[in-house]
């Protein structure tokens, strides 16, 4: 095995009953629900385990409970011996992989994601913006497209770089809407508007930059152990000051999580786990590079392959 790497998965990867299998067989789940429960004022925990999932696909919820259940699940094969040598995390995720980093203190990121939840929400209203999925097209000509798009009046632009041939597109309702039909017109095989209640990545998060950028202030950065990917640059980046500036820009700012994947390609990582909820991370890593070994950690049962591999292959 060359170099090991921690993927944390973003918004969506969320579902019932999540973290309930870490929290009934280690103790560093169980303290770190409590932390996660003190940190925001209500139990997440029971939301993580009982939903009802209307509540928990709530933005100021999401947030805090898949970066809650990510955190544990890195702690968890910590316990286990299994260290990084490189994180990254997709949207959100990136918080999670800046606590695995020890850049980000956990409690302090439960409460961040949670007030960034809110501001995003607040952004713009329900309904009057969305996101959309483009499949089979050139990054290039969907940038081209949502560009003369948005010259005319409707704001919409590529925000998720997530794979070849996977791009998100994000703006008002309008510009989401002209741009799958032009798209499709442009070649594109599929467009996929997608069940999110704001245009998240999107130059319409600019409000965000600002609160956010407050809250931050109140709290202690450090700097990373280990290299973490910026989804802004897609490089690495590990001086606290940096953290900082790319945090702040990264709530208006596309993801450029293909550029990410492939940083930690050059840095030397070949075996990717994504840490918390869901498998989004390594179907993007499938239509990245075929050659990458992806593996992830949810539950025991994912818990347990991932670790007879490391074993195997150690």
């Amino acid at each position: 095995m060359n170099k090991l790497a921690f993927i944390f998965p973003g918004q969506g990867s969320q579902s019932v009953g999540m973290g309930k299998d870490f929290f009934e067989h280690y103790d560093v789940a169980k303290k770190m629900f409590k932390e996660a429960d003190d940190a925001l004022g209500y139990s997440i925990k029971d939301m993580c385990f009982n939903g009802p999932a209307e509540d928990l696909k709530l933005t100021a919820n999401t947030q805090p409970a898949i970066l809650t259940v990510s955190a544990i699940a890195a702690a968890v094969l910590r316990e286990h011996g299994i260290e990084p040598e490189i994180v990254g995390g997709h949207s959100l995720g990136e918080y999670s992989a800046l606590v695995a980093a020890g850049a980000l203190d956990f409690a302090d990121a439960v409460y961040l994601v949670n007030r960034r939840g809110s501001f995003m929400q607040k952004a713009v209203p329900v309904g009057e913006g969305g996101m959309a999925a483009i499949i089979g097209l050139d990054r290039n000509i969907i940038i081209e497209v949502c560009d003369k798009i948005s010259q005319k009046g409707s704001s919409v632009q590529a925000v998720n770089f997530n794979c070849p041939g996977q791009v998100v597109v994000a703006g008002t309702t309008a510009g989401v809407n002209i741009a799958v039909e032009e798209l499709k017109k442009a070649g594109a095989k599929k467009c996929v508007l997608l069940p999110v209640s704001a245009p998240f990545h999107s130059r319409l998060m600019e409000p965000v930059t600002a609160q956010l950028s407050a809250e931050l202030d109140k709290i202690t950065i450090k700097d990373a152990r280990i290299p973490v990917t910026a989804n802004v640059t897609g490089e690495t980046m590990s001086k606290a000051a940096d953290i900082k500036k790319n945090l702040v820009k990264q709530a208006a700012s596309p993801v450029k999580w293909e550029d990410c994947i492939g940083t930690m390609k050059q840095f030397g990582a070949d075996v990717y786990i994504e840490v918390g909820p869901g498998k989004v991370l390594c179907g993007f890593n499938k239509r990245i590079d075929r050659a990458l070994t992806s593996l992830n950690v949810e539950n025991m049962p994912s818990l347990q392959k991932t670790l007879d591999y490391l074993q195997e292959v150690r």
